[in-house]
């Protein structure tokens, strides 16, 4: 493991080559907050693709791809006196530091993440934020803001007592939208549907398992599935959509058995 001076000399050496990037060439000098914004949400679900694949030199270099995200708006912001990487670095230790007195100051949490985490968003609000909810992203994805909603208001308490319990609002929920359904009123039905999937998504934070990376897992295996199908189909000298369903149940069950192999 690299001693903690060489791990310095080597951020130094890359805040020295964004330094020359910045004079020297011509798209770098010409970014800006806005031109970068799109290249570092591609880079974020670039790291998450590596993440779920579990695979360390991918994630090894997604990361450097996001560091240099980093270092490239700190060093526009320090060409307008905005703030430099020292001010996020220090901004960043000071609120590491307030947001874990159990850790640097005297707070008892039990030993209990739970605790922490409650603890947590009573401190963003003393820091500034103006509801618990404020914090969450407007841009998140759809499924992600409501993981993160619904962990927000766990964290002060507002969930069920026993995480069982969710299975009725499910079921419940999804009563309601197979009558709105039935009801043929699509606007009736879209807010049913929100609603199941919300409650759905909230049985799964209950149970531990994050409904992102689990959809996420299954576009995978379903993407493998039906290239199966569909490369099975071509060495047969056939089109997928001159299949019969029957036929193309066929080969799916053939390529789940060759999961399990």
């Amino acid at each position: 493991m690299d001693s903690k001076q060489e791990k310095l000399a080597s951020l130094e050496k890359l805040l020295d080559i964004m330094d020359e990037l910045r004079e020297k060439c011509p798209w770098d000098r010409e970014q800006t907050f806005e031109s970068l914004r799109n290249l570092t949400i591609e880079e974020t679900y670039e790291l998450a693709d590596a993440i779920l694949l579990k695979d360390p030199d991918n994630i090894k270099k997604e990361l450097g791809d996001l560091l240099l995200h980093i270092v490239f708006y700190s060093k526009i912001a320090s060409e307008t006196g905005a703030f430099d990487i020292k001010d996020v670095a220090d901004s960043l230790a000071q609120k590491l530091i307030f947001r874990h007195p159990h850790v640097f100051a005297d707070t008892d949490v039990r030993n209990s993440p739970e605790l922490v985490k409650r603890n947590w968003e009573e401190l963003k609000i003393k820091e500034g934020n103006k509801s618990i909810l404020g914090g969450v992203p407007s841009s998140l994805p759809a499924m992600i803001k409501a993981n993160r909603i619904q962990e927000k208001a766990r964290a002060v308490g507002f969930d069920w007592d026993e995480r069982s319990q969710v299975w009725e609002k499910v079921f419940e929920e999804l009563e309601e939208l197979t009558h709105e359904i039935d009801s043929m009123d699509k606007e009736k039905s879209e807010q049913e549907f929100g609603d199941l999937l919300f409650s759905v998504i909230n049985a799964a934070r209950l149970y531990g398992i994050d409904p992102e990376t689990a959809l996420e897992k299954t576009n995978i295996k379903f993407i493998q599935r039906f290239n199966y199908l569909e490369s099975k189909t071509l060495k047969q000298g056939r089109k997928l959509s001159t299949l019969t369903l029957d036929e193309m149940n066929d080969i799916w069950e053939d390529a789940k058995r060759m999961e399990k192999n």
